[in-house]
């Protein structure tokens, strides 16, 4: 077949291929070039979950009638100057109109500020109708009618109607985050309203906008997140470890103000919270990248929903390092909706409890669970002394107790209630501690406390075993790993480019006991392997390492491997369930807590305390 030049009508369905995958995807695009013509209002109307109607109307300042055949021309637009480079605005490629007009019925009406009257123009199929005369207020109307009526094999792989208006929706509400001061209406015979007021989110610390799409539950379960690094600015919120979800929708990510799904940023949340959740469980973010123009590239693909960084090691490292500080730096905190579902369960005619926190009732708690030892009191299981890890020499002496502490588990368990009693003087001035003073001990499993505004419950094993193995990661990290020389090296064939990028990693790699070394062009050495790891597949080991270089520049499988295993011993080490514990003992334990990050959530990432406010509990008994 001979070469030939593609019709204008066949290039813009082609386009139409990869800009404008389903209703949602148009939605992003007229939404995106409503706010780039600097929108205060922007209305949205579906019908047929977007494949019958699709009309977003805007007050931006319009376009002149002059221009309206332009608008509707492939790769003409206002938003791009002479710099690829230098890109601010949302769109920029001068595809979306002309794309959209290929597979469907699209009506432009438009009048500027300064006009007198209004002006429409039409493409059906690709087949553009003239300019004409209309009425209309200041600002643009885009309307879509029969999506993908010229390409009709696109719509068998169209879902259902509501699940193409949840598309929708979704686009409209993580658009609507970046943009606060814009008011968002989302109507139609084919869902329920959405309507997001503007907010000034400037003095209410950006949290506004973000409860409306997200919910109150969010700003009251989050920690602000604000730092910086080689030019790279990261703010917004996260949730604390307790509050989670069962999926990463409610994950959101902005580069330069521009709603992305980047699996390198998803990858450095779930790094952050990689030893506070469980597999199954996701943090809540809104995150919002600021950076150079120049230094990230918004144009991969024509949906612009991926970028990419010119350093993408910078940009993981400042997420998980930033994450992971501020929730160091905020303390202890329990979910308020734990509080929430514990209400709910007093209430007469209640269902069993269900924690609102990480996967309750999951199979990996239950695991959990009977790892911790039997529910019942059994001394030859719960000795009255944490295990002795066994790790004097290693450097891993602390088990999770200060010194002066340790002597209360060495004492036995209380031999009555009225030595019990004696203490709650000396309690009463841990009252203003985040955790307050310990006061009961129920099902030898749950320290029920006292703070001067709640009641506490805290899971005695779930705690100790935080304590436990934020001291063995601590002794882990802060010095050379222990390693075990190989008796004769093992020869790890690679591709080149990937035994390249080991040996550039070779020191860190040594500072976790992995002594590597090149071996050829296509191949490392490997002399010595971390103690801990006992016997374990090297080559499987060492290519993960490879494939991980090769994704994020970093070095965390072999990191991973080391804390899981720390975790493991803190799960055996740690203060048993059915184990009967003095007020000291309770105390020091509550103390602890207060001063470990990540103490709200156990290595499994299950709450390991519960916190009811006085006031809920006065409603429980109509006292308020």
């Amino acid at each position: 077949m001979p070469i030939r030049q593609l019709s204008e009508t066949m290039i813009n369905q082609i386009a139409a291929g990869e800009v404008i995958e389903r209703p949602a995807s148009v939605v992003k695009e007229l939404v995106e070039n409503a706010l780039d013509a600097g929108a205060s209002r922007v209305e949205i109307v579906t019908a047929g979950g977007g494949l019958n109607l699709i009309r977003v109307t805007d007050d931006g300042s319009g376009i002149p009638e002059p221009e309206l055949a332009l608008a509707i021309a492939r790769h003409c637009t206002s938003k791009l100057a002479e710099d690829i480079n230098d890109i601010r605005s949302l769109g920029f490629r001068g595809e979306a109109l002309p794309s959209i007009g290929s597979v469907s019925r699209l009506s432009i009406r438009s009048r500027t500020a300064a006009g007198d009257s209004a002006a429409e123009i039409g493409i059906e199929g690709g087949r553009v109708l003239p300019v004409r005369p209309a009425a209309a207020n200041r600002g643009t109307t885009v309307e879509v009618r029969d999506l993908f009526f010229a390409t009709p094999a696109r719509l068998k792989f169209m879902k259902g109607e509501r699940a193409e208006s949840s598309a929708t929706s979704d686009v409209v509400k993580r658009i609507a985050i970046a943009f606060p001061a814009v008011r968002f209406t989302l109507a139609g015979p084919d869902r329920s309203t959405l309507e997001l007021p503007a907010t000034d989110d400037s003095a209410a610390g950006g949290l506004r906008r973000v409860a409306q799409v997200m919910g109150a539950d969010f700003p009251d379960n989050s920690i602000a997140v604000d730092a910086g690094r080689e030019g790279v600015r990261l703010t917004g919120n996260v949730s604390i470890p307790s509050f989670t979800r069962a999926n990463a929708l409610q994950q959101y990510a902005y580069v330069n103000g521009r709603p992305v799904r980047d699996k390198l940023i998803a990858g450095a949340i779930r790094g952050a919270y990689a030893d506070v959740l469980p597999r199954d469980r996701h943090a809540v973010t809104v995150l919002f990248l600021s950076l150079d123009p120049a230094i990230v590239d918004v144009n991969v693909h024509p949906a612009k929903a991926d970028v990419r960084f010119r350093d993408p090691g910078l940009v993981r490292g400042l997420i998980v390092g930033a994450i992971r500080q501020a929730l160091a730096d905020s303390g202890i905190r329990a979910a308020t909706t734990g509080a929430a579902g514990m209400m709910a369960a007093f209430r007469p005619g209640a269902a069993s409890y269900g924690h609102g926190g990480p996967a309750n009732g999951h199979r990996s708690y239950d695991a959990a669970s009977r790892a911790s030892g039997p529910s019942g009191f059994d001394a030859a299981r719960s000795p009255q002394r944490p295990l002795d890890m066994g790790f004097e020499g290693a450097g891993f002496e602390h088990r999770g107790f200060r010194e002066n502490e340790q002597a209360a588990f060495d004492a036995g368990p209380l031999a009555s209630a009225d030595a019990r009693a004696g203490q709650d003087e000396a309690a009463e001035t841990l009252l203003g501690a985040v955790l307050g003073a310990a006061r009961a001990q129920v099902h030898e499993n749950y320290i029920v406390a006292q703070t001067r505004d709640s009641l506490v419950i805290v899971d005695q094993h779930a705690a100790h075993e935080r304590l436990v193995y934020e001291a063995l990661k601590n002794a882990l990290h802060s010095r050379p790993v222990p390693s075990q020389m190989l008796l004769l090296p093992e020869i790890i064939d690679l591709p080149e480019e990937d035994a390249e990028r080991l040996a550039l990693h070779s020191e860190t790699l040594a500072r976790f006991g992995l002594g590597i070394e090149r071996f050829g062009p296509g191949a490392v050495a490997v002399r010595e392997t971390p103690s801990m790891l006992g016997e374990t597949n090297v080559g499987q080991l060492v290519r993960d390492l490879a494939d991980e270089i090769a994704d994020n520049d970093t070095v965390d499988t072999l990191k991973e491997r080391l804390d899981k295993i720390a975790a493991t011993m803190a799960c055996h080490g740690s203060v048993r369930s059915g184990r009967l514990l003095k007020a000291e003992e309770m105390n020091a334990l509550l103390r602890q807590m207060e001063a470990t990050p990540g103490s709200g959530t156990c290595n499994h990432g299950r709450p390991t305390y519960i916190e009811l406010k006085l006031a809920d509990i006065e409603r429980l008994f109509g006292r308020r």
